[in-house]
């Protein structure tokens, strides 16, 4: 059965007129496609088109094209009461321009400050991450990254990632420090950020801060850089200075990246903050994961200790103890262990990929009521884990749940997976066949 078209172009007749100063906006959108049914409800009763105030300030705020919409944006229509419809533009990542919807429902993403690198993936991504290590020790004092220093402030950086990807990306960018300065600062750090991104595309990155304060913060500057006191030993102001930070954000315009999401339980109060994105980290927690796994099972196998205190070694360098726990009995190292991997599901399908947090944290999105909040699953790398996240994201459980995934890793880390082997065995055929043409 032929699918009968509409569009607001249709609903233009002698009783039915432009506003004569929005023309050109509403020449923008009337040729987007009108459901049959929504058409016959407004044909009855719309009198004049035109677009809302905030659908003008966007087009002039990206210097759109002509009879175009800026990527980036849905557009949605407002019925008034005297008759006119005026078209509004929402910021949605999810759309590409003229209103089309990209090509699939999860979105991709850029973990990177290198201009050089989100330049060839810029078309691809919805987003962009950073944070001060990935603008600063991976891009600016990386000599190899910044070629011929070219880029000196971060300031600086952030303005050619906003000129490369253009308005249809989000970019988070984390604040320098959210220990040490006042609210104040704060806002008025993240007020240049949107004042040089604009409000449509800046998203501020605040950090879960844990059991760090804005006292104990300059031990994890000096000597050996180790916290004095547990990863658990928080005070309720210290460990809820993000989610309050992050709801002062809000307050004030601002849409929140909350960062530093390692374990799921931290995601059901992470949500209480009302963030716009909210974060998986994979890598490092799975490989953990691994290596307490194969020490077990060779402490199993053999009953040698040393296994266990390659755990405790591990414990002590990743910071699920401090250096006062060194002497913990090796006994309770093990159940620490166990206890661990079985929260973890390392075991059995849930977590055997490393992946029970984002089960978890998507799960937790049939439970929320923040509708525009979505899930990055961040931090990867090797062979199998964004494949494993490939999958996952077809499994049938999660179907009605993709649109709100966002895939973000190293520009480079994705390119991988544009590759086979096949690719080199037929281009070699090919490229030979080509070669011999007469």
């Amino acid at each position: 059965m032929k699918t009968v078209s509409c569009t607001l172009n249709t609903l233009l007749n002698d009783d039915v007129s432009l506003i004569d100063d929005q023309k050109s906006d509403v020449n923008r959108v009337l040729d987007f496609d009108l459901p049959l049914g929504e058409y016959d409800f407004l044909k009855k009763h719309v009198k004049k088109i035109g677009v809302t105030k905030e659908f003008s300030k966007v087009i002039s705020t990206f210097r759109t094209p002509e009879n175009e919409t800026p990527e980036g944006f849905r557009v949605e229509y407002r019925l008034e009461s005297n008759g006119i419809l005026r078209a509004d533009l929402i910021r949605d990542i999810s759309y590409d321009k003229n209103g089309k919807k990209r090509p699939t429902n999860v979105l991709f993403s850029a973990d990177s400050a290198n201009p050089y690198e989100v330049k060839p993936i810029s078309k691809m991504i919805a987003n962009l991450t950073c944070n001060p290590g990935i603008i600063y020790d991976l891009f600016i004092n990386n000599p190899k990254a910044n070629i011929g220093n070219q880029y000196k402030t971060r300031d600086e950086v952030m303005e050619e990632i906003g000129r490369i990807l253009g308005p249809g990306a989000d970019i988070s960018v984390e604040l320098n420090d959210p220990f040490g300065k006042s609210d104040t600062e704060l806002l008025e750090e993240a007020e240049k950020f949107r004042e040089m991104l604009s409000e449509y595309r800046v998203v501020i990155k605040v950090p879960h801060t844990g059991p760090i304060t804005n006292v104990n913060v300059s031990e994890l500057l000096s000597g050996n850089k180790k916290l004095g006191k547990s990863f658990t030993d928080v005070t309720t102001e210290g460990a809820f200075r993000g989610h309050n930070l992050a709801l002062m954000l809000k307050e004030h315009g601002f849409r929140v990246n909350f960062t530093l999401m390692f374990e799921p339980y931290q995601t059901a109060l992470a949500l209480q903050a009302k963030p716009y994105f909210v974060n998986s980290f994979i890598r490092h927690r799975l490989m953990q994961s691994e290596s307490m796994a194969l020490n077990l099972k060779q402490f199993n196998a053999t009953g040698d200790l040393k296994f266990i205190k390659n755990i405790q070694n591990m414990f002590l360098e990743k910071d699920y103890l401090n250096m006062d726990q060194t002497q913990m009995d090796l006994l309770m190292v093990k159940k620490m262990a166990e206890d661990m991997l079985k929260y973890r599901h390392f075991d059995d399908p849930e977590g055997s990929d490393g992946l029970d947090s984002v089960r978890h944290n998507l799960r937790l999105f049939k439970n929320t009521n923040l509708d525009d909040t979505r899930l990055i699953i961040c931090s990867m790398e090797g062979e199998l884990n964004y494949p494993d996240i490939d999958k996952l994201l077809v499994e049938k459980e999660f179907e009605d749940l993709v649109h709100r995934v966002v895939v973000t890793a190293e520009p480079k880390y994705l390119a991988r997976f544009t590759s086979c082997n096949q690719v080199v065995s037929y281009q070699r055929r090919f490229m030979n066949a080509a070669n011999g043409q007469k």
